[in-house]
């Protein structure tokens, strides 16, 4: 499934003709990079393509004063048929992707204590920065904003979360998990350090 496709589709669909700028702006007042793979500088590419396989359709150029001329797009009924196709394959995704997150930690063994707690301490910063963004959404209503852009925001603020609940977790548990490790590879903890020290060595 295409997100930005969806978007740009759905967009047409909801508000008619519209030019580049227009649905540019409009994932920009939407923060549709923060709930969504859609990316308002990929935009216009997607337009040229779309455009090509007839799924929209240059409607009138419009111009004003000295600035460039604009295309306006109009969705084709080809493209209705692709936004409903999109919508499907959209509704129709439940998993959750991999996280490198999970990779990362099963291959860090050789890693101390002090260096594994620095970068999950850096992850969940990361996490509740983008959690203070949300939560801003939440109090700020943005131009004709809907029930379910309202539920969108909840969503993504709910999965953040989660996921700051288990780097809490991770957190928590760092030091049997430095412990396990030393253990299965015929090693001691380090006192202090919580590194991996083999037999025999200092």
């Amino acid at each position: 499934m295409n997100p930005t496709r969806l978007f740009v589709l759905g967009a047409l669909a909801r508000h008619g003709a519209m030019y580049g700028h227009q649905i540019r702006r409009d994932a920009r007042v939407d923060r549709a990079e923060l709930w969504s793979e859609v990316r308002p500088g990929s935009l216009y590419g997607a337009l040229h393509r779309m455009e090509a396989e007839g799924l929209i359709e240059p409607v009138r150029t419009e111009q004003d004063g000295q600035l460039p001329a604009r295309t306006v797009y109009a969705i084709t009924e080809e493209g209705r048929r692709e936004l409903r196709t999109l919508r499907t394959e959209a509704f129709g995704e439940v998993g959750l992707r991999p996280d490198p997150v999970d990779l990362a930690l099963a291959m860090s063994d050789e890693l101390d204590e002090d260096t594994l707690r620095g970068f999950i301490e850096d992850r969940r910063r990361m996490l509740a920065a983008q959690a203070a963004q949300f939560d801003h959404l939440g109090e700020r209503a943005w131009p004709d904003q809907t029930v379910a852009d309202d539920l969108i925001v909840e969503h993504a603020r709910l999965r953040i979360q989660a996921e700051l609940a288990w780097h809490d977790l991770l957190l928590d548990q760092i030091e049997k998990l430095r412990t396990v490790s030393a253990h299965r590879h015929g090693g001691d903890t380090q006192p202090g350090r919580g590194r991996v020290v083999p037999e025999g060595g200092r």
